[in-house]
C-alpha cells in the first residue's frame, strides 16, 4: 500500500517513535565539510575589530580627502619664500587697500613672472579663505602636494653622488613639526623625508609655511608600511638609527653617522613605536640638562642631523 511504501522509504532516527520521519536531504554530509581557516577578526563583520578597522579606514580616507584639497599659504614672508622656492602655485590673492611694502611688490612680481594668476579680493574674503590666519594681505593657493615614491629617495641620493641620508617620521602628527623637520633635513644635506601613510601629518599649507619652501627642494615620500620600508632599505645597505630618550648610544658616540643612514624620529609624547624600534640598528639619545624631559621632533631632528653632517664632513663623506 501507499502508506506502507512511505514508511519503508522514510528515515527513522534510533529511539524515536515509528512512523514517517523527515530526512536530512544530504545536509549532514555538507555540515561535515570544512569551511576553511577562520577569517581575521578585522575581516568578520560582527566582530568589534571589524568596526574599529572600518572607522580607522574612514578616518584615513577623510584625512586623505582633506589633503587632496588645494591649500592656502598665508602671510607675506611665507608667500615670498614659497615663490622664491618655486613652490607650485595656482593663484596669488592680494587683499584690497593693503599697505604696500617690498614683500608685496616681490610677491606680485614673482607670481607674474611664473604665470600665476593674481587676484585682488576684499580682506574679509581673504580672512575666510585662510580661516582668519595672520595673512597680512597675501595668500598663495597651492595645489595638492604630490608625494614621491620611497624609491625616489634612493634615486635622489644616488644622483647626488653623496652618501645617502634619509629622515623617516614615526607618528609625527603636527604639520608644524613636519615642516620644521623638512627644513632641517634640507639644511643638513638629507636626500628626502619618508612619512607613514597612517597616523602622520601631511603636507598642508601649515607644513609648507613652516618648511619655508624647502619642501619644493626635497622629495617627500609616503610608505604604506613604515616598518616594511625600513627593512627594505636595510636590505640595501642602509643603517637605521632611531632617536630615543633611552637610546643605546649617546649622540657623541654615533659612529654610524658617516654610513648610508636613515634617521627615524618618533612623536614627542609616544616616541618610536615598538616595531620601528626593533627595526633600528641603534637608538641614539641627546643628553640634556637635568629636569628637561624631551625635545619636540623638529628640534631633536635639527640637533641630530647637525651632528651627522659634522661627522660626515670630518670623514669626507658629505
Amino acid at each position: 500500500m501507499a502508506g506502507n511504501s512511505r514508511r519503508q522509504g522514510a528515515i527513522r532516527k534510533p529511539g524515536t517513535k515509528k512512523g514517517q520521519v523527515v530526512g536530512s536531504g544530504g545536509q549532514r554530509r555538507k555540515a561535515l565539510e570544512g569551511k576553511g581557516p577562520t577569517p581575521k577578526a578585522e575581516d568578520r563583520p560582527n566582530h568589534k575589530a571589524y568596526r574599529v578597522a572600518g572607522a580607522r579606514d574612514r578616518k584615513d580616507q577623510a584625512r586623505q580627502k582633506k589633503a587632496d584639497k588645494p591649500e592656502l599659504i598665508a602671510g607675506r614672508n611665507p608667500v615670498v619664500e614659497a615663490l622664491r622656492a618655486d613652490v607650485p602655485a595656482v593663484a596669488l590673492f592680494v587683499a584690497l587697500n593693503i599697505e604696500i611694502d617690498d614683500r608685496v611688490n616681490e610677491a606680485v612680481r614673482l607670481a607674474g613672472d611664473k604665470g600665476i594668476s593674481i587676484l585682488e579680493i576684499p580682506r574679509d574674503e581673504l580672512d575666510r579663505k585662510t580661516n582668519r590666519a595672520m595673512h597680512q594681505g597675501l595668500g598663495l593657493q597651492v595645489p595638492p602636494f604630490e608625494y614621491a615614491h620611497p624609491d625616489d629617495l634612493m634615486t635622489a641620493a644616488r644622483d647626488s653622488g653623496s652618501t645617502p641620508l634619509f629622515v623617516a617620521l614615526d607618528g609625527v602628527t603636527d604639520p608644524r613639526n613636519l615642516g620644521a623637520v623638512i627644513r632641517s633635513a634640507a639644511a643638513f644635506g638629507a636626500h628626502g623625508v619618508l612619512l607613514p601613510e597612517r597616523r602622520s601629518a601631511g603636507m598642508t599649507a601649515v607644513a609648507w609655511r613652516t618648511s619655508a619652501g624647502t619642501a619644493a627642494k626635497l622629495p617627500i615620500a609616503v610608505a604604506t608600511n613604515l616598518t616594511r620600508q625600513l627593512k627594505s632599505w636595510a636590505s640595501k645597505g642602509m643603517m637605521i638609527v632611531g632617536l630615543d630618550a633611552d637610546g643605546t648610544v649617546d649622540i657623541d658616540e654615533l659612529d654610524l653617522a658617516a654610513e648610508p643612514l636613515v634617521v627615524v624620529l618618533g612623536s614627542e609624547g609616544r616616541g618610536l613605536s615598538r616595531l620601528v624600534k626593533e627595526t633600528c640598528d641603534a637608538t641614539v639619545s641627546i643628553p640634556m640638562a637635568h629636569g628637561v624631559e624631551s625635545l619636540n621632533a623638529s628640534v631633536a631632528a635639527g640637533v641630530l642631523l647637525a651632528e651627522v653632517a659634522r661627522r660626515r664632513r670630518i670623514a669626507g663623506r658629505v
